[in-house]
């Protein structure tokens, strides 16, 4: 189960948020072995003194737009997975969206599976 949080810039449509948490969900089923329905996304909008970024860290130059992926999901992807999913969200916002693929920032937490959830005060995976 990952758990994907979201950060954008405020004033982004409706149409806009869901489209990002789309492409975010679709690049987990086809690169990192997400299943369907497995679907829980936070997405969030900041004023621009509220999402704080380095405009040209590692020399690459992000704009305004930039937006923040962290997923929080179970250990066990393997690095070329991990590679895959990252190009899979930068081109699908690029295409999608024609958001910049330098204003994509994308964090990985991986956790066993004990540390889940998902009702009942139950330990789902343990």
């Amino acid at each position: 189960m990952p758990l994907a949080r979201i950060d954008l810039p405020q004033g982004k449509s409706a149409d806009y948020r869901k489209a990002v948490g789309e492409v975010v969900y679709d690049a987990m089923i086809k690169t990192i072995n997400v299943p369907k329905d497995d679907r829980f996304q936070v997405i969030t909008e900041h004023p621009a003194e509220g999402l704080i970024f380095d405009p040209n860290y590692l020399g690459i130059h992000r704009t305004a737009d930039c937006i923040l992926i962290q997923i929080t999901l179970n250990e066990g992807r393997t690095l070329d997975m991990k590679r895959a999913f990252y190009k899979a969200i930068a081109d699908g916002l690029h295409d999608r969206l024609k958001l910049r693929r330098e204003d994509v920032i994308i964090s990985l937490i991986e956790v066993k599976k004990e540390n889940w959830s998902f009702g009942n005060g139950e330990a789902t995976y343990a």
